[in-house]
């Protein structure tokens, strides 16, 4: 019996995806839920499991490929010693023709809808040499997405008609392969000389890096020899880059300075400029929040809160907490529980327009941002209103930890019905942060900093915080945005009430 794997939900406009890499080949064992592959959206990375457990028979969707949603990936035989027959004839197939050292044509493959040619930026291969099938040829680049070109049989590689920087048209021709080891040695010589430039550009460059971690380079302006790579063969991974941006943070370099704002360049500084195309998670990133700006009436209303109370209350029980809990009590949970408790008296914050409707949620499923080397994400904890501290805790670290590294699916950043933002732990003093869509309200914190302050009558040096709340202003009036406010400067400036409930 074949089972279908088909390309799983993507998430609200979201419509298709590309086929990033495949982890296994056909004819491969493959277990039930076990990866098969992992398909990059301009949003998130999701990776596709197996439904079943079996022997994967044939890939539909090669790397490189972009497909819509519930578009067919592979197809599998389900069950061990059915799979196996199935499995060897393809096999045995193609070992037939690699003996008679036929040419075989590598062609650019489907670059998805609208896009009609790309440039190729890397050749892995040089002339004359030896490939596997299915090991990486080349790279090609779109105005979407980077492509990687596989080989399509094993044998050598005889000529290379498309050369570093070249543009080719859908479905053109890249090169030549001579299939078979034994047949190809002969051909490969005359070959060699014409294109000795190509081999050279592609020395030392024989190892594919990761597309997660070629976006996330890209996305923060770092060149390949700035990583070190830990994966396969020294192949860069996600991991990498964003230790060598850590590396790169520790020690800033003066160079970053000029490069803040954009002003006419002098002939002389033309050649110090760098100029890196953006990636298709910062386009969305981009899109969307100029987008919040065009369609909510944003308003921005701003607060203080004393943090001696919530600081004291941590550090007392922090120990404890986490002897008990297996996690650190940070400030995320206080403030999580103090929204939480504020959206129950101002609804209208937890709302949404649909429309010329309202629609007020009877639930608080809290987006809480996060960093991460490739931009900025919004997980949501859902049900975050039933939640316990140490359940929100510990649900702030995983998807933490997840976004970090690009493994979060989309249903795990949809449905959000309010978002917290915490530009303090950069050491933002104060900010205004965006509306996430179509959500009617964020909550800015900020660094805490020791400030005077006259309490009955003393100036005392206090721990406070400044908070801001951007809000739609067509749904949510003056009024609620300075009682939700007030509601969680008292909630976190004496946490008891959170407790009784007040």
């Amino acid at each position: 019996m074949t089972t279908e794997v088909r390309v799983p939900t993507l998430g609200e406009s979201v419509t298709e995806a590309t086929v990033a890499t495949w982890f296994k080949k056909p004819g491969d064992a493959v277990a039930l839920d076990e990866m098969l592959c992992e398909l990059e959206t301009d949003k998130v990375t999701v990776e596709v499991p197996s439904p079943v457990a079996g022997t994967l028979n044939d890939i539909v969707a090669a790397e490189g490929d972009t497909v819509g949603v519930d578009a067919l990936l592979a197809n599998i035989a389900e069950g061990g010693a059915a799979a196996a027959p199935a499995a060897a004839a393809p096999k045995a197939a193609a070992a037939a023709p690699a003996a008679s050292g036929g040419a075989v044509d590598v062609m650019v493959p489907t670059l998805g809808e609208s896009v009609t040619e790309a440039t190729v930026s890397t050749w892995f291969k040089a002339v004359g040499d030896s490939v596997a099938q299915d090991e990486m040829l080349c790279e090609l680049e779109t105005d979407k997405v980077s492509v990687e070109v596989p080989a399509p049989a094993a044998g050598t590689l005889t000529e290379i008609l498309a050369p570093e920087g070249a543009t080719v048209e859908a479905n053109g021709k890249l090169a030549i392969m001579t299939q078979g080891a034994g047949a190809v040695a002969p051909a490969a010589a005359p070959a060699a000389p014409a294109t000795a430039p190509a081999a050279a550009t592609s020395s030392g460059a024989d190892v594919e890096d990761a597309p997660s971690a070629k976006k996330a380079m890209a996305e923060a302006g770092i060149s390949r020899d700035q990583v070190t790579g830990t994966g396969r063969d020294g192949r860069a991974m996600k991991e990498d880059v964003a230790s060598a941006i850590a590396a790169a943070a520790a020690a800033p370099a003066p160079a970053a300075a000029p490069a803040a704002a954009r002003a006419p360049v002098a002939a002389d500084d033309a050649n110090r400029e760098e100029r890196v195309k953006m990636t298709r998670l910062r386009q969305t990133i981009a899109r969307r929040l100029k987008d919040s700006q065009n369609t909510a009436a944003m308003l921005t209303t701003y607060n203080e809160v004393d943090m001696t109370e919530v600081m004291a209350l941590r550090s007392e029980y922090k120990d404890l907490f986490l002897k008990k809990h297996g996690v650190k009590l940070g400030f995320m949970s206080f403030f999580t529980k103090a929204c939480c408790h504020a959206l129950r008296e101002v609804p209208e914050v937890n709302a949404e327009i649909d429309g010329t409707d309202i629609v007020y949620k009877n639930f608080v499923h809290m987006g809480i941002a996060a960093g991460t080397p490739t931009g900025l994400v919004v997980p949501v904890i859902r049900d975050a209103d039933a939640m316990s501290f140490a359940a929100i805790e510990k649900a702030i670290a995983e998807k933490g930890a997840r976004a970090r590294d690009g493994k979060l699916s989309m249903a795990e950043m949809q449905g959000g019905t309010f978002t917290i933002s915490n530009g303090g732990v950069y050491g933002s003093l104060m900010s205004s942060p965006i509306l996430n869509p179509p959500q009617s309200g964020i909550l800015g914190m900020h660094k805490i900093q020791d400030r005077p302050m006259a309490i009955g009558g003393q100036v005392v040096i206090r721990p406070m915080m400044y908070l801001a709340l951007s809000y739609d202003h067509r749904i949510v009036d003056g009024k609620g945005a300075v009682t939700f406010l007030v509601r969680i400067k008292e909630a976190l400036e004496d946490p008891r009430r959170l407790l009784m409930d007040l």
